[in-house]
């Protein structure tokens, strides 16, 4: 359990960080502010920054706490073992979405999610240039902007609005794959920010999402945001995603257990 007093910092800070360090930088970078860690990878001045101050930050808020980053890991690889070990990890990824940010759209986020343990005990997710904060802990529900979430069952007779991955990061075996969702009652959304997809499941703007990578700074705040709202998730062996990785993919989450089967039965 996560005190209200370091729930109600953290949330605080990491609003702050995302206004200071990415919304400041939103429609003004530089060319030389931006670098392509791999085809269509990209990474900002503002992803670095952010991530430094709050790895500085966090690390202070719990003892003997480490942080597990996007750009950290990318420059060191073996800091991802530390999300099967035994310290506290904030997990963050600083600029969910960096391909909308650096475009001037308003659809990327800061996510930041507490885990213990393999158990995550708290999640956040800001979306700075929409003003819009949600959280979660675990067993204490999930909120938007302090308004609590709960999902509600599909609408009968509409599609099921389904988000899934952008097909430039797929291989040809994975576009096959999800190819197999193309049926009718079912709607295709591309997805571009995967914090916000997994925001709009749990405010019931999106009925589910299925993904086919395990990069844990994607899907840890999302998922516990999903799971407090009422949501269920699994992966394609039917069970639980793994934040330390060893899932056998592709993987769902949705408003609840039988639309999360549905999908995972076209998959598999």
């Amino acid at each position: 359990m996560i005190e209200d007093s370091l729930f109600a910092t953290v949330t605080e800070t990491v609003r702050t960080v995302a206004r200071e360090e990415v919304l400041a930088r939103f429609r003004k970078l530089a060319s030389g502010d931006i670098v392509e860690k791999g085809p269509g990878d990209l990474v900002t001045v503002a992803d670095r920054l952010a991530e430094e101050r709050l790895s500085q930050e966090l690390v202070h808020l719990v003892p003997g706490s480490v942080v597990v980053g996007e750009e950290g890991v990318h420059a060191r690889p073996e800091l991802l073992e530390e999300v099967r070990g035994s310290r506290p990890v904030w997990i963050v990824d600083p600029v969910d979405g960096t391909s909308n940010f650096v475009r001037g759209e308003q659809d990327f986020a800061t996510l930041v999610a507490l885990v213990h343990g393999g158990r995550t005990l708290a999640a956040w997710t800001f979306a700075p240039a929409l003003d819009v904060m949600a959280t979660a802990r675990a067993g204490r529900g999930a909120h938007l902007d302090g308004r609590p979430m709960r999902v509600a069952p599909p609408v009968p007779g509409r599609p099921l609005r389904v988000g899934t991955s952008r097909p430039e990061f797929l291989s040809l075996d994975e576009q096959a794959l999800i190819g197999r969702l193309g049926i009718d009652g079912v709607e295709l959304q591309r997805c571009t920010c995967a914090g916000l997809d997994y925001l709009r499941i749990a405010d019931n703007d999106l009925d589910a999402v299925v993904f086919t990578w395990e990069k844990p700074w994607d899907h840890a705040a999302g998922l516990l945001l999903v799971t407090e709202a009422g949501g269920a998730h699994a992966t394609a062996a039917g069970l639980p995603f793994a934040l330390g990785g060893g899932n056998t993919l592709p993987f769902a989450a949705a408003g609840d257990a039988k639309t999360v089967d549905l999908l995972l039965g076209l998959l598999t």
